[in-house]
């Protein structure tokens, strides 16, 4: 996706109509019949709480879905709550608004002549069979779906397998399901799934096949990571295969806080051969036709594995009369690396202003390259109509930091103003006196409480642009440069700001468009200009080392002699351990930001600030 190019508004236009028959029906499953089936997978964005918002996208894009000549409908999990809800699934009043925003959405599609296709929709429920105990989430919340069909209900289940991991904290909020949802739609048993449903071994995926089920669907609002596609793609073929039958995993896009969810729903066969696969961060309604076992006479009952009871239901039992299969099969292509990373970035800024009512945002640019990629992050979320910039030169800004500053202006075209912060800083100097730390940092935060003025007296928001280097060793300044309602890059190591910010300029002018960045903010070495002469070398490793030492510390929870085992100097590996533990009190402090790794700084990876354990 272009860098700065939004996702569709909403179903107007024409959809990614991708999918294939299938011809590699598993024996095991099936007695010669086969039934056809077109399957409308809308990978869309729903916001948290937004009840009323959501079951209007889920109407929008179901009567797109059904011009389509979908037969079965499908949204992503919690679609009419948004995802994760976290402590509102403790909330009574909350759940219960969602029970009834299903209610209501299956009569409203009813009214409005859409009630004959089914349509599965991922919301909040409550277990009413389960008992109150000690350690279970009041209320016996569940993440739940349901299948809506002419204005009612007909079939509901709630996420077998609960994550507790990352940033998943569904033990805490919800009580497991314990059935296998199997619905009928024109002769073809389609299993019914969540998300972690499939993440894990056991439970509904060989369910599925003792069921019989021709067809597997997984709603999802899986977050991102990087390299997670891959992943993604390996773990629904494996799961086909498990299952013995076609498998639908359809995920969620947009973003939520410090999550961005990247959609690529796919499509494959028993075999594990993909049949269709949609684009990265893109709604879509992929629609897709199949050729499906046609369900045994007798629907399946009882226990399966896991101890599952089958919830069966019949929507239509016959299957549909032959038809030649009209949206025809293609896989969209992956976004590369950088490209993968920086659209990340871009879709879970916008998300965060969009979603918070926000209209503009506002960037301290000091002439360097952490806040020129947050500068270039913001313009292509929202627009650099949307975007202020202020350059806060003090009497160590060298005349380059304060030319780049104005020149990322201009190649932008974000607003752009000059506050010196020379005379607040002299005035502190003569009634404090301070020197060396106190007084470098004393510049950082005055041009964290200029920026908080500005931000207060004219509406935007301040964007804090450091990074995970940073963030990690606590080379920064709190109420300084750590000041903000967000930070775009607070996930991205030092090292990747620059190759995003070389792949973000390469990519204009391959385009034809000026390249965003100031060359000279990429290859000049680094430097927080708070001292005569100074650059991060001077305080940090070189930042190679620094964030291999660190992607094995934070990212993968290595211990200081494994590190060194490693090949690393082992006084360079004890002075970043100790200043990445020393750090914590900081980290707890800075705004949240866009995870794109596998154990982001906040609920990836908590530690106690209070801490006598060190490495080494």
């Amino acid at each position: 996706m272009r860098p700065g190019a939004r996702p569709p508004e909403g179903p107007a236009g024409d959809p990614h109509r991708v999918g294939a028959p299938s011809h590699n029906v598993s024996p095991t499953i099936t007695l010669g019949c086969v039934a056809q089936l077109r399957l409308a997978l809308n990978q869309i964005d729903s916001t948290v709480g937004d009840l009323e918002g959501n079951a209007a996208a889920v109407l929008r894009w179901t009567r797109h879905s059904v011009e389509r000549g979908a037969h079965l409908v499908a949204f992503p999990e919690m679609m009419l709550t948004g995802y994760p809800v976290e402590d509102l699934a403790l909330r009574r009043s909350f759940v219960e608004a969602s029970r009834t925003a299903v209610r209501e959405l299956a009569r409203r599609l009813a009214d409005e002549g859409l009630g004959e296709v089914p349509v599965v929709v991922g919301y909040l429920d409550r277990c009413a069979q389960a008992r109150p105990h000690y350690g279970q989430p009041a209320g016996a919340p569940q993440n739940a779906a349901a299948v809506l069909h002419r204005g009612e209900i007909v079939l509901t289940f709630a996420k077998h397998h609960l994550p507790n991991y990352g940033v998943f904290d569904e033990f805490r909020y919800f009580v497991p399901g314990d059935t296998m949802p199997v619905v009928r739609v024109h002769g073809v048993d389609v299993a019914l799934a969540i998300c972690e449903d499939l993440w894990q071994e056991g439970g509904r995926v060989p369910a599925a096949r003792s069921a019989g089920a021709g067809l597997l669907l997984s709603i999802n609002a899986s977050p991102y990571e990087r390299d997670k596609d891959d992943t993604r793609l390996e773990l629904v073929r494996k799961r086909a295969q498990e299952a013995g039958c076609t498998t639908a995993y359809l995920a969620e896009v947009g973003g939520q806080d410090e999550l961005v969810f990247d959609g690529d729903s796919i499509v494959v066969d028993a075999d594990g051969q993909v049949l269709a696969r949609a684009p990265q961060f893109e709604e879509r309604c992929v629609v897709l036709d199949l050729e499906l076992p046609a369900a045994a006479a007798t629907p399946p009952s009882g226990e399966v594995d896991d101890g599952l009871r089958i919830d069966h239901r019949v929507v239509s039992a016959e299957p549909l009369p032959a038809y030649p299969p009209e949206a025809v099969g293609s896989e969209a292509p992956r976004l590369a690396d950088d490209e993968e990373i920086y659209t990340a970035l871009v879709v879970g800024l916008r998300a965060y202003v969009v979603k918070n009512g926000f209209s503009s945002v506002l960037i301290g640019l000091s002439g360097g390259i952490d806040s020129a990629l947050t500068a270039a992050i913001a313009c292509d979320a929202v627009g650099a109509e949307h975007v202020y910039g202020v350059s806060m030169p003090s009497r160590y800004s060298s005349e380059h930091s304060k030319e780049d500053a104005a020149e990322l202006a201009e190649r932008t075209g974000l607003h752009f103003r000059t506050v010196g912060i020379e005379p607040m800083f002299a005035a502190y100097m003569d009634s404090l006196g301070l020197t060396g730390l106190a007084e470098e940092n004393l510049q950082a935060r005055l041009r964290g409480t200029a920026l908080m003025a500005l931000s207060n007296q004219e509406g935007p928001i301040v964007l804090a642009p450091g990074n995970k280097s940073e963030l990690a060793v606590g080379y920064s300044t709190l109420y300084g440069d750590a000041v903000g309602a967000y930070g775009p890059i607070k996930d991205v190591y030092k090292t990747n700001v620059f190759r995003l910010a070389t792949w973000r300029n390469r990519a204009a002018e391959e385009r034809g468009d000026t390249p965003p960045i100031p060359e000279r903010s990429i290859t000049k070495p680094p430097s927080a200009e708070l001292a005569p002469g100074q650059v991060d070398s001077d305080s940090l490793p070189d930042y190679d080392v620094l964030d291999r030492v660190l992607k094995r510390y934070v990212d993968g929870d290595q211990g200081a002699e494994a590190i060194i085992a490693a090949g690393f100097d082992a006084e360079t590996v004890t002075r970043v351990l100790r200043m990445t533990d020393r750090a914590e009190y900081k980290r707890r402090q800075y705004p949240p930001g866009t995870k794109i790794s596998p154990k982001g700084f906040g609920k990836d990876r908590r530690l106690p600030i209070t801490n006598r354990w060190r490495e080494g």
